[in-house]
């Protein structure tokens, strides 16, 4: 599902207009992003927690060639799916 087909299914089961739930979706968005960013964890209580980490420098493999690279260090996000969405899952 991309962001279109999330923002169509929404609208129909809120009955908002697609205008509003995209705005919405954007400032969900906008503001998980701008947590993260400052470092923040975001949690979502039945559905899961968004952290940042940190990824250290290290080796790599291009998928493509098979050559050894080096990978820079990077912060990254982390999902953990709360109980709720486990439960759905599984």
């Amino acid at each position: 599902m991309n962001k279109a087909e999330l923002v169509a299914a929404v609208s129909e089961r809120s009955g908002l207009p697609s205008a509003q739930v995209r705005s919405t979706l954007d400032s969900v968005i906008e503001v998980v992003s701008g947590a993260l960013a400052s470092g923040e964890e975001v949690r979502l209580v039945g559905f899961g927690s968004f952290s940042v980490s940190f990824r250290p420098a290290g080796p790599a493999r291009n998928p493509r060639t098979g050559e050894a690279v080096r990978r820079a260090a990077a912060r990254t996000v982390r999902f953990r799916p709360g109980e709720g969405l486990r439960r759905v899952l599984n």
